[in-house]
């Protein structure tokens, strides 16, 4: 059992009382108490925070303008990969919240806590559930960054954040983050870790699209954009055969697609003739535990790692076992964000995925697993996906619509030099992560004993090529 015994003086003195035992846990008084034998300054001292659009956004994907959110920040990165973009007038209605270089943005709502850096110059805003921090001073940017991500500053997050379903922070709590502030040397040593860690990250992109390049080229689909047209003709006959009425599935683009990959003078197979399809698991959110064995849904599935945010205990993994995936599989989406495939090249770790997720084992060796998992992620199949699934409000893709989905079979020249390309990605995305844990590590090393350890340690990992 723990408990803590605070004054009721120390209660008072909070912007906002709290009187809950969660929020005077061990862990954050024994956080609190370390940070504040170093010099730290507020983030409300530091910078000028604000936080995004509240009303709706008025989307508009042609406008060039990225739009982010919370779920765009993750393990200090932003993801462009699911990102949406918003009118030139909701752009101008929130300039106070334009995204300028050497902001540092905080997912605010839902996992709080996320901090990431607009490393280069972009056109953007953000919604109400990202606090922009800007006119940073007294502090690098890129090591407020770090800090934010490392255990001294998730404390924070995570112990000021309010709200039962959907964790909050409100502006003035952000304000209130205490931050450490050390030497100038240390900063620019972190801002140098983290500037190699963005720099690999880029690198890792571009390696990957050089992959996805050659599998459209080889296709003739690299300039192809798909046209959703207002009127054609379809036969009785094709409904029927369909099983569908909807105009959506008829798309003159889908067949456009099809026939492409059927055309195709490598040939072409159905995704179940190339694999096993297994369905996986659904637990219910009562069986969620703060931690334990990693729950893998939906949302924590990318084409580049898999994240945790919900456990499971570990007597109710091992009565799941046999939903355990397996090294050499390939976790594939089918609801809510069908069509994201990653695959599972390593050892694995202990993990449950959710029922929204299914299992690819590959039984024929026309194909290998990185090419397989690059056509999952692609066009080609993004589009027989978008035909393919159904529901309003939370889509839907069918486990035998799965398997029906039409995969090209490109040579296996070919294929190893998207192999090629796909592991360098991968490898440059490892290191990055790597780079991206010293630098918090660092820090947190930093605080604990002083900086001039933790910047040996940092040189240390410099040389052993972290």
């Amino acid at each position: 059992m723990q408990y803590s015994i605070v004054n009721y003086k120390e209660v008072l003195r909070n912007i906002y009382p709290r009187f809950d035992a969660e929020y005077f846990q061990p862990y954050y008084i024994d956080l609190e108490k370390g940070l504040k034998k170093r010099k730290t300054n507020s983030i409300g001292e530091l910078s000028i925070v604000t936080d995004g659009e509240h009303g709706s956004p008025e989307i508009d994907e042609q406008s060039g303008i990225i739009y982010l959110s919370g779920n765009n920040i993750r393990n200090g990165l932003i993801d462009f990969g699911n990102v949406r973009y918003c009118s030139e007038k909701l752009h101008n209605k929130n300039l106070r919240s334009s995204l300028k270089k050497e902001n540092v943005l905080l997912s605010i709502v839902g996992i709080v806590g996320e901090a990431a850096i607009v490393s280069e110059h972009i056109i953007g805003n953000t919604d109400r559930n990202v606090a922009t921090i800007k006119r940073i001073k007294s502090v690098d940017p890129y090591y407020l960054t770090i800090f934010l991500n490392s255990k001294y500053g998730r404390y924070q997050t995570s112990r000021y954040s309010t709200g039962n379903v959907q964790p909050l922070l409100n502006l003035l709590q952000v304000k209130n983050i205490c931050v450490f502030i050390p030497e100038e040397n240390f900063q620019k040593a972190i801002r140098h870790f983290y500037s190699d860690v963005l720099n690999k990250i880029k690198k890792s992109k571009s390696i990957y699209n050089q992959a996805q390049t050659l599998l459209l080229s080889e296709l003739g689909l690299l300039d192809w954009q798909p046209k959703h047209a207002l009127t054609f003709v379809r036969n009785y006959s094709e409904t029927e055969q369909a099983g569908r009425f909807d105009a959506e599935y008829f798309q003159p683009k889908y067949d456009e697609i099809v026939k492409t990959i059927k055309n195709y003078k490598g040939g072409w197979d159905t995704l179940g003739n190339l694999v096993s399809v297994k369905k996986c698991v659904e637990v219910g959110s009562e069986e969620y535990m703060g931690e334990g064995i990693p729950f893998v849904r939906v949302s924590n599935l990318s084409p580049f790692e898999i994240t945790e945010e919900k456990y499971i205990s570990e007597k109710l993994y091992s009565e799941l076992t046999e939903h355990k995936p397996k090294q050499g599989e390939i976790l594939l989406s089918k609801d809510a964000t069908p069509g994201i495939a990653y695959y599972l090249q390593e050892k694995l770790r202990k993990m449950i995925p959710s029922g929204g997720i299914l299992r690819l084992k590959l039984k024929d060796n026309r194909v290998n697993e990185e090419y397989l998992t690059l056509v999952l992620n692609s066009l080609i199949a993004k589009e027989q996906i978008n035909r393919d699934v159904v529901g309003s409000v939370i889509l839907h893709w069918r486990p035998d619509h799965v398997k029906k989905i039409l995969i090209p079979i490109l040579d296996k020249n070919k294929q190893n030099k998207i192999r090629q390309k796909i592991t360098e990605s991968f490898r440059l995305r490892k290191q990055s992560k790597h780079l991206l844990e010293c630098s918090k590590k660092s820090v947190e090393m930093a605080i604990e004993k002083d900086e001039k350890t933790a910047m040996q340690w940092l040189q240390e990992q410099t040389k052993n090529n972290c």
